[in-house]
């Protein structure tokens, strides 16, 4: 299981198990999740992200799955295992391994035999995955991420830490170096997108922000107060915001469009100039107090401009649009035989 680089990822329908290893490349998509995946975004950068979500997710499920279905938690030289009581009655581990085998373990064994498929393809061809490779494609899954504090809240979510995370990687990896080199993509597919997918390219007007949040205005007079004074806005709000995801950056809020933020908090931030300080604004989580650090007018980028992005973007299409064909042709050249139903 791994992640793409923007590339789309398939998934089975009943249990969001990657049927493939997730990774750089390319994957497989539930016919629900590939509708989420194809609407138009507002812009390119939001579609691969939306797509990394996804990934994300699911091989972070399918990594605990698949521990479960590879280690079991009882085998023939151990004595079964009672996991829980239930007024008396008794759980086991046969119990729990069963059940974790019914809801996911055939997804997650094709999975597993996928990935086989492809390091056994990879070293016919000669591909090595270094770590190079893997720290880039962690770096883009980070990327998609609205913040480092949410992707480090995903990966924990699943009790995995960034190295679990690597050590799922490589198999996408693979499989995008072994199919990128069967991908085309001419001067006309870049200039067909670019027309068709203009709006979404568009980047509208964003301003850069800072914020202190408090409870009351009486609150956030005084702090207004100490700022005209000469106090520094960051330290400030390190010492007085309320808002946890923001104290520790100082009221960093980034670059941010309509839309995005608390609506008075956004109508104030875009009538303030550079360098300038709000009034306290009340906002859904009590009063605020802005300082715009930067303005950002709307942009229409060019075709040279995005050319690059865009390739990309259709060579991980294309990618993924192969890579289930690829898959069904290597396993019905192989010889695969599964007890699954039987009992791993």
């Amino acid at each position: 299981m791994l992640h793409l680089p923007p590339c789309q990822i398939k998934y089975s329908s009943n249990f969001q198990v990657p049927l493939i290893s997730p990774s750089d490349s390319s994957v497989i998509i539930s016919r629900n999740t590939k509708k989420l995946a194809n609407r138009r975004e507002t812009t390119m950068t939001t579609k691969k992200k939306d797509r990394k979500w996804i990934w994300t997710s699911s091989v972070l499920l399918a990594g605990f799955i698949a521990y479960i279905v590879v280690y079991p938690p009882v085998s023939a030289s151990k004595a079964e295992k009672t996991i829980a009581t239930v007024n008396g009655v008794k759980i086991s581990s046969t119990q729990l391994y069963d059940a974790m085998v019914a809801g996911g373990g055939q997804q997650t064994l094709d999975s597993l035999i996928n990935d086989e498929l492809i390091s056994q393809e990879s070293k016919k061809a000669g591909i090595v995955v270094t770590d190079d490779d893997v720290n880039a494609e962690l770096k883009s899954i980070q990327a998609s991420f609205p913040s480092q504090e949410q992707f480090q809240q995903a990966l924990t979510s699943y009790g995995m830490t960034i190295d679990d995370l690597k050590k799922n990687m490589s198999s996408q990896v693979m499989l995008k170096k072994i199919l990128e080199p069967q991908i085309t993509v001419t001067d006309d597919d870049i200039k067909k997108y670019y027309d068709e997918n203009l709006e979404t390219l568009k980047t509208p007007e964003q301003v850069q922000a800072s914020h202190i949040t408090v409870a009351t205005k009486a609150e956030a007079d005084a702090l207004l107060a100490k700022l005209k004074s000469g106090s520094d806005f960051a330290a400030l709000a390190k010492e007085s915001s309320t808002d946890a995801n923001t104290k520790d950056k100082g009221g960093e809020l980034g670059y941010f469009s309509a839309g995005t933020q608390d609506a008075a908090l956004e109508k104030a931030a875009f009538a303030l100039k550079t360098g300038e300080l709000s009034e306290p604004v009340q906002t859904a989580s009590g009063y605020d107090i802005i300082k715009v650090t930067d303005h950002k007018a709307a942009a229409t980028p060019t075709l040279d401009e995005k050319k690059d992005s865009i390739k990309q973007t259709l060579t991980e299409q294309k990618i993924s649009d192969m890579s289930q064909t690829w898959l069904e042709q290597k396993k019905s050249e192989a010889t695969i035989k599964s007890d699954l139903v039987n009992g791993v």
